[in-house]
Formats: structure tokens, C-alpha cells, sequence
């Protein structure tokens, strides 16, 4: 049975023009505050399920549609329009939610952190390294050939989550990120999840979903969240 919804369907601004977006508070009704990056199909079950998760846990989360979808879409055409995307745009979309996440009142705090998969790990990882606002970043399998994010630049946290079985993003891609963080010095770790593939967290795609993995993952990332932002 699936969960009953948390959260707030609300509307944030993006250079003039108004984008959908999720909200989840705490029940103490305040805590820090956690960007939630939605993958490359859009914002659907599986942002806005880890937003509710997150404020279960304490956190107020907010999960952004960067894509301009409105919605989740089929996955050939979600591809396609990812790949077309103008990445200002994107950053434009990342960065104005911030903004909206940060003028909460529930939101304590300065900095907030930041939490993808997918595109949405990538484009975590790239707004980790451009705004001093993330003070903690979870990018899972974010490493891939058409996406390199300049971890020199990255000031906050990061933990970065593979799959054993992930073809985008192998085990080898993952070592040669972690070394690319070592090299530059980074405050990082890196975590291949074993016998899993992309997408194991997610309880809405039961070809890959690995409760067991999932749990173990999102204990490991939670605790991460409480050391960096509380």
C-alpha cells in the first residue's frame, strides 16, 4: 500500500515564470532544509516519496521541477528532453530553489543540502560546486561520460552512491571519481552498493527496487544529512 502523501503541491518561480514543486515539512514543523533534484523523467512518485521520507526524518525537503515538465514523463521522451536542456537553464531552475527552499521559515539554518540520482545526482554534484548555499551533497551514480560536474570547485560534503550493476556508471567509473575527489582534496566518500543496480531505491520500479540495499542506502545517507546539517 502506498503511503499517503506528506507533503504540499506549491508553485516557485523561475525567471519570471512559475514551476511546480513539492514541499514536505517536519512534524516539529521546522529543521533543515534538503533540496530533493528529481531524475531525468521528471517530478514524480519517487522525489516526492524520498521528500516525505526525508521529513519523517526531520528535515524540510523541497523537490523542484528543473525539467519544466510539470509532471513525470515516459522515459524515451524524458531522455530526449534532458538531453536537449539547456544546462543554465537547469542550473537557473536549481538555484531559484534554493531561493524558494531558504525563504521557508521552516527551513533553519544558512545552507541546506542537496540529494539526486541519475541527472538529478549529476546536477546535485553541479550545484555543489557552484553555490557556497549547499553545505552537503548525496549524488547518486552521478559519474558519466556526458556528465563531469568540476569537483575542484566542490565546497560542501559529498557522498556519492553507485550501483554494483549500473552500465552508465560501473564500479571503474566510480573509483575514478572518488580518485578525481582525492586528487582535489575533497571531503568525500564514495560507496558502491553491491548486487544493485540504478534505480534500487526506488519502490516504484519493482525490476530493479532492493528493499534490503534501500534501506541500508538510506540509513548511510540520512546519517550523513545529520552530520552535515544539524
Amino acid at each position: 500500500m502506498q503511503r499517503a502523501r506528506a507533503g504540499t503541491e506549491l508553485a516557485y518561480t523561475v525567471s519570471a515564470q512559475r514551476r511546480r514543486a513539492y514541499l514536505a515539512v517536519p512534524a516539529s514543523g521546522a529543521g533543515p532544509g534538503v533540496l530533493v533534484v528529481h531524475e531525468a523523467d521528471g517530478l514524480g512518485d519517487f522525489a516526492r516519496d524520498a521528500s516525505d521520507r526525508l521529513a519523517r526524518e526531520g528535515f524540510v525537503a523541497f523537490a523542484p521541477d528543473w525539467l519544466g515538465t510539470g509532471s513525470a514523463t515516459p522515459a524515451d521522451e524524458a531522455r530526449r528532453l534532458a538531453d536537449a536542456l539547456d544546462p543554465a537553464r537547469a542550473a537557473d531552475a536549481l538555484d531559484a530553489a534554493v531561493d524558494a527552499l531558504l525563504g521557508r521559515d521552516a527551513c533553519l539554518g544558512a545552507r541546506v543540502g542537496a540529494l539526486g540520482f541519475g541527472w538529478g545526482g549529476m546536477l546535485a554534484l553541479d550545484l555543489a560546486t557552484r553555490s557556497h548555499r549547499i553545505a552537503a551533497v548525496v549524488a547518486g551514480w552521478a559519474a558519466h561520460p556526458r556528465r563531469d560536474p568540476d569537483v575542484a570547485k566542490l565546497e560542501a560534503a559529498c557522498l556519492a552512491l553507485f550501483a554494483e550493476r549500473d552500465a552508465q556508471a560501473p564500479p571503474e567509473a566510480a573509483r575514478a571519481f572518488e580518485a578525481r575527489l582525492r586528487a582535489a582534496g575533497r571531503r568525500a566518500a564514495v560507496r558502491i552498493v553491491p548486487g544493485v543496480t540504478a534505480g534500487f531505491l526506488d519502490a516504484g520500479r519493482h525490476a530493479v527496487f532492493d528493499a534490503s540495499a534501500a534501506a541500508q542506502t538510506w540509513d548511510v545517507l540520512l546519517g550523513f544529512l545529520r552530520a552535515e546539517l544539524t
